[in-house]
């Protein structure tokens, strides 16, 4: 399969590509929850980023945004149906990293090592 620029696999990868939307779907894979808790759960995550992540997420289909009528308001989020077949690409990269990331990792600083030695002056 080729991966032209307007192919379907793009907007899977394209979905994927941005950090955040990856692991706010994982942060949801036990059922619904309120941005606070949400972000407690992820860390490292502003409200602003979280609130806009989960507007994209929405957009594209694979969360629900479901406000309460109450005093104090109460918003939830969850996974479609949609966003939940993402679960197991997302857990399968996931191990991938967990295996491999030290190669990377080494690798990278292999790559800085000799950029290192590249850039130093001859003599």
């Amino acid at each position: 399969m080729a991966f032209l620029a307007d192919c379907q696999a793009r907007l899977a990868f394209d979905l994927i590509a941005n950090t955040w939307n990856a692991v706010v779907v994982w942060g949801l894979r036990h059922g619904p929850r309120r941005p606070g808790e949400l972000r407690a759960a992820i860390g490292g995550i502003s409200p602003k980023v979280l609130t806009e992540t989960l507007r994209r997420l929405e957009a594209n289909g694979l969360v629900t945004r479901r406000a309460y009528a109450e005093a104090p308001p109460r918003v939830e989020y969850a996974l479609t149906e949609l966003g939940e077949t993402l679960l197991e690409p997302i857990e399968r990269l996931g191990r991938w990293a967990a295996e491999h990331a030290d190669d990377v990792m080494a690798a990278q600083d292999r790559q800085e090592a000799a950029d290192e030695l590249e850039e130093r002056p001859a003599g």
